[in-house]
């Protein structure tokens, strides 16, 4: 029998526009997935992939997968695919459609990935109302990890962690999902399925639909659970397994629809006024951060023609103010129109723990905010040098807070400024303003930021006046120092 797919006919038994023709996780299996037989996500993946395919929204939708035994979302779906940690990937779906509306986001988990490690995780989302969908494979047993207990595992089920059943008196009562998250306000559209029989997958496929359905018309957060079988952990035959779902699981986990709010969704949203999303041009004046030209600026950053993808690393110890360093170049960035990310990393919650920041600046959308080659490593102590030193690329800078640049970190192609930059803060008043001398050096060395953008930066994160007129002498002190190398 023909089904009616994005305006055209196609046999139910061909192949969904929305898989990949082959499947290149493995050569020689170009046309299997990677499941058991009898895994219900093979059933699961095929009923998303028609439901892309009818509502005709491939080119649209991203794909988030987890971790678990459906990793390889990536390699068998023809949509934008995004790998999440495990349990984030609610957090990551929320993320993507935020930044992108127009994008349909599918957010795929299994019982150990969302109700375990992502259990908060969902249920933000949920109760945000996020317009994602999310398909949520229960088997009720961590599977790819070799079949320990799991939220949703059964009292008196065995497992490798449950070896006698589990027991509710230690391990508490499997967890039901979509009881729990109706109870909230938010979500439009949670129903719970089941692959048991025929009968129910065709209720099963019928929901999903319904569910991307949901977030095409921008009715907000619909989530879709689907009792599945696992014949291998289970140990059963795959038809064993499918009469389990049935026979068992579906006494715990009731089948039905546990929330529906879509059609008072539908009519709020005829009737909701339409306030267009502001503009991109228009978030700094959101922000507060000016994006015009700035006057006064010898910096080579607004040079026609000039590529710009400066990514440093700052590190040194708690209350040196490695982070601040990293905040105000970040910030300088903003204000200068460029691409920027910053991404700090914390050592022990104390004074003088060890700490370090990434920051990247690009004319270009940054691809991830990690730094592992920096263009210029600003240490702010010998054991942040000797950490990080080597992972600084051929040509690239060495700003050092000391006397001396250790012998035996040198290295051909490695340029190096070493000062006392505490001490020579301290000269200006205060030590703590070292920070900023090195970064005064830093900016003198990259030219990639003109002063006005350092100063309107300064202003939005330093609020006390006595301190910003020092930060601005402390980085007029490490433009000097700069200066007066090369002079020498």
């Amino acid at each position: 029998m023909p089904t009616e797919s994005a305006g055209e006919y196609a046999p139910v038994q061909s192949r969904a526009r929305s898989f990949y023709g082959r499947y290149e996780r493995k050569e020689d299996l170009e046309h299997q997935t990677h499941f058991c037989p009898g895994c219900g996500h093979g059933i699961v993946h095929k009923m998303i992939a028609r439901a892309i395919d009818d509502l005709g929204v491939q080119d649209r939708t991203i794909m988030v997968g987890p971790v678990g035994c459906g990793v390889f979302t990536y390699y068998y779906f023809d949509v934008g695919n995004v790998q999440a940690a495990h349990g984030r990937a609610p957090a990551v779906a929320t993320a993507i459609k935020r930044s992108r509306p127009e994008s349909i986001v599918i957010g795929y988990q299994g019982d150990g990935d969302l109700s375990a490690i992502g259990a908060a995780e969902i249920l933000h989302a949920a109760n945000r109302g996020e317009n994602i969908t999310v398909v949520f494979v229960n088997n009720a047993i961590y599977s790819m990890t070799g079949g320990q207990a799991a939220p949703t595992t059964l009292v008196g089920m065995k497992s490798t962690t449950t070896p006698n059943g589990r027991n509710a008196a230690t391990e508490g009562y499997p967890l039901h999902v979509c009881e729990l998250l109706s109870t909230l306000q938010a979500p439009a559209y949670i129903e719970r399925v089941g692959l048991g029989d025929n009968k129910q997958i065709w209720q099963a496929a019928r929901a999903i639909r319904r569910a991307l359905a949901n977030q095409v018309h921008g009715l907000g957060f619909s989530l879709i659970e689907v009792l599945s079988p696992c014949p291998t952990i289970w140990k059963m035959t795959p038809v064993e397994a499918q009469r389990w779902v049935r026979g068992v699981m579906e006494n715990e986990f009731r089948l039905g629809v546990f929330c529906d709010r879509t059609n008072e969704r539908a009519v709020s949203a005829d009737l909701r006024p339409v306030t267009p999303d502001p503009a991109l041009d228009d978030l700094p004046r959101i922000l507060g951060v000016a994006r015009e030209r700035l006057p006064g600026s010898e910096a080579q950053a607004f040079t026609p023609g000039r590529e710009i993808d400066l990514e440093v690393r700052i590190a040194g110890f708690g209350g040196q103010g490695v982070l601040l360093l990293g905040e105000v170049l970040a910030e300088a960035g903003l204000d200068a129109g460029l691409e920027v990310s910053w991404l700090p990393s914390y050592g022990p919650e104390m004074r003088s723990g060890t700490s370090n920041c990434h920051v990247r600046l690009s004319r270009h959308a940054i691809d991830s905010p990690l730094v592992a080659s920096p263009v210029v490593l600003v240490a702010m102590n010998e054991p942040s040098l000797r950490k990080f030193d080597r992972s600084v690329r051929s040509g690239g800078w060495v700003i050092y807070n000391g006397r001396e640049f250790p012998a035996d970190c040198a290295r051909d192609g490695l340029n190096v400024l070493a000062r006392p930059f505490t001490e020579l803060a301290d000269e200006l008043g205060e030590k703590r303003a070292a920070n900023m001398v090195m970064l005064g050096a830093l900016l003198e060395i990259t030219g990639v930021l003109p002063q006005a953008s350092i100063d309107h930066a300064l202003a939005r994160l330093v609020k006390n006046p006595r301190w910003v007129e020092l930060d601005q002498r402390a980085l007029a002190r490490g433009r000097e120092l700069y200066q007066g190398s090369r002079e020498g």
